[in-house]
């Protein structure tokens, strides 16, 4: 992984953006010692959005076991539909 200041990036930019979209380079952007920013390639980011996309539906599960496992609280599905109307 390449480290690059932002004002270095900002000066070279076109040449930063070749070497990300044509090598594959992966480049984090400093300022002041810090990492800000990185840029990856197109299909590094679309795995990582995969990637969160895999996540966030874990916690869906993680929270709709945790729902359904909350005593007290379930009202029967009959009920449910006697309140709303529903036959």
């Amino acid at each position: 992984m390449i480290r690059m200041t932002a004002s270095k990036a900002r000066e070279s930019f076109s040449d930063t953006v070749n070497r990300v979209a044509y090598r594959g380079d992966r480049i984090v952007l400093q300022r002041r010692g810090k990492a800000i920013a990185a840029l990856v390639p197109v299909a590094d980011f679309e795995r990582l959005e995969q990637l969160s996309e895999v996540e966030e539906d874990r916690l869906d599960i993680a929270a709709a076991g945790a729902a359904l496992r909350e005593k007290g609280r379930n009202v029967p599905w009959a009920t449910v539909k006697k309140r709303a109307g529903l036959k």
